[in-house]
């Protein structure tokens, strides 16, 4: 097995033309990804959605690099006026609102998984959930930093309930759920990958 090779870079074209088509490619449909996952959504002010589950399996699947130009391109929609948000919201009032920390935070999560996924980190389930809990916890510290922000430097009330009850209680559930179907689906897919012998192509650049 080569090191330093994500699951998308095991089918990426050599062919320099082909190979930036695919990373294009992939970057625009891990946001579309990313946007249908956001409708699964229920509550708020900071809705509990599927978004966090898209970005860190394709964040794993990707690489950091093309893994935040995915979280990139899918905020860029969302400011450009596309429904893409939860409850198919959309523009720049969302991420000065309440989820705007969260779907910033998405960046740090996508940096953290693609580049613990670059080093092997998906392969076996105990790295695979460290991977995923280090993700979330990018995730929490901007998502929770701007909702600080939003309570006690702008003023702005949460429904009478506090930062951790809006911003992390509701959510931890769900996040051991999703970390253990990760532990479950990512090293069972790279145990098919060896079994047909598909990781030994050698690697290809990301450019």
């Amino acid at each position: 097995m080569i090191a330093g090779m994500t699951v998308a870079d095991l089918v990426r074209p050599s062919e320099k033309g082909l190979a930036r088509l695919y990373d294009a490619s992939v970057v625009v449909g891990g946001s579309i990804v990313i946007a249908l996952c956001a409708q699964v959504a229920v509550g708020g002010p900071v809705p509990i959605t599927g978004q966090t589950f898209a970005v860190l399996i394709i964040a794993a699947l990707l690489g950091s690099r093309r893994a935040v130009l995915c979280v990139l391109s899918y905020l860029a929609e969302g400011l450009a006026g596309l429904p893409v948000f939860a409850h198919g919201e959309a523009g720049l009032v969302v991420l000065l609102g309440p989820r705007g920390g969260y779907l910033v935070g998405f960046l740090a999560t996508a940096y953290i998984v693609g580049s613990l996924a670059e080093r092997g980190w998906d392969r076996r389930p105990a790295t695979t959930i460290l991977a995923m809990i280090l993700g979330n916890l990018g995730l929490y510290v901007c998502g929770l930093t701007w909702l600080f922000c939003l309570v006690h430097v702008f003023a702005r009330p949460l429904g009478g309930r506090g930062v951790l009850a809006i911003g992390l209680y509701p959510f931890l559930a769900g996040d051991v759920v999703k970390i253990a179907l990760a532990a479950v689906l990512l090293p069972a897919g790279w145990k098919i990958i060896r079994y047909f012998g598909l990781d030994a192509k050698p690697p290809r650049a990301v450019e």
